[in-house]
């Protein structure tokens, strides 16, 4: 990404709407499935293409938590934030096989430097121990495409069999498969036409005014809700994944 989207990322990642509800609807995929994995000792967890460290402070609450990313000014916001992170890519991560129980990929596949995304998957697949979980974001829907897609160099919207396919290729279980920020759908179509017409340029990564924050962040909120009791939205501006690698 450009390097000013690293600050912009570090200064709304604990509380802007998306990331906030975003987060809401990927630790209530993500939480049940951990909490039944083994626990006779702690976690192993890595969150892959950690960006500036915001999701460490919640994934930390299942265990040892650490994160690694290709940039080095996301890195220094990580020390900033105090979370434990390390410089490395997806396409060669630098553990050996079968060390996490977990991994975590939240919105980084789809990125242009990311040049392979099944080798990305089997990278990440490859770290994690026999029944251990993979738990994948990714942006949905080329109709979506737009100005933020352009800022952030995004290099691919998903569909739901194409991530499906991707966890699948890996030699993961596929659990669960969902779109999700489905219920503002309308407005992110509305407005990714506006940019279009009007040839916005720029990322979305910003603080609304105070009242539409609360309302798109309890929006997501209750998207969690209902993924966190196993329900699937069919269709959204985002998909999550949830694979398992088989014992």
């Amino acid at each position: 990404m450009e390097q000013a989207e690293y600050r912009r990322m570090f200064e709304a990642e604990e509380l802007q709407w998306w990331y906030a509800g975003m987060r809401s609807i990927s630790l209530a995929v993500l939480g049940e499935p951990l909490r039944r994995l083994d626990r006779r000792r702690p976690l192993a967890l890595l969150d892959a293409g950690c960006g500036t460290g915001g999701n460490l402070g919640p994934l930390a609450a299942f265990g040892r938590a650490a994160g690694i990313d290709v940039s080095e000014e996301a890195l220094r916001f990580c020390r900033i934030r105090g979370v434990p992170a390390a410089r490395a890519g997806l396409l060669a991560l630098p553990f050996p096989d079968a060390v996490f129980d977990c991994v975590t990929s939240f919105d980084v596949i789809y990125h242009a430097w990311v040049e392979d995304d099944r080798a990305a998957l089997h990278e990440m697949a490859r770290v994690l121990r026999p029944g251990g979980l993979l738990l994948l974001r990714v942006p949905a829907l080329r109709l979506l495409w737009g100005a933020h897609d352009r800022a952030v160099h995004s290099r691919h919207r998903y569909t739901r069999p194409e991530v499906r396919a991707l966890l699948e290729g890996g030699g993961l279980q596929v659990l669960r498969a969902s779109y999700c920020n489905s219920f503002l759908f309308p407005l992110l179509v509305v407005r990714r036409t506006l940019d279009r017409l009007t040839g916005r340029a720029g990322s979305d990564v910003a603080f609304l005014p105070a009242p539409l924050e609360w309302a798109f962040r309890r929006v997501l909120e209750a998207e969690a809700r209902l993924l966190g009791r196993g329900h699937h939205l069919p269709l959204g501006a985002s998909l999550i994944a949830l694979g398992r690698k088989p014992d």
